[in-house]
């Protein structure tokens, strides 16, 4: 499975980083954190681990990666295109496969 979609790749890496919904992190820990994945365990490595989680708790799972899609959109947002709301606490802590 290739990605053709960097946004793709970075959630999948939010989704597998150490960050918590509850840690409410900045643009900067986002950032951090999805480098941090991707240098951890590649890009194909965050898809393993994305799949691997979706299959053990699905249910998680995707409220985890639609807080880490938010997030990733606001974070690599492009200057003056408006962002998404601010992303509420909801189940945005879940599912947290590996810690870093």
């Amino acid at each position: 499975m290739n990605h053709l979609n960097i946004s793709e790749v970075r959630a999948d890496a939010l989704f597998v980083s150490s960050l918590q919904g509850s840690d409410q992190p900045s643009t900067g820990q986002v950032r951090q954190a999805v480098a941090a994945a991707v240098r951890q365990f590649g890009d194909q490595g965050c898809i393993g681990l994305v799949a691997h989680e979706f299959g053990e708790h699905p249910d998680l799972a995707v409220a985890r990666m639609r807080w880490a899609r938010r997030l990733i959109a606001g974070a690599f947002a492009e200057p003056g295109v408006p962002g998404p709301a601010e992303p509420g606490p909801a189940a945005a802590g879940c599912c947290q496969p590996h810690a870093a």
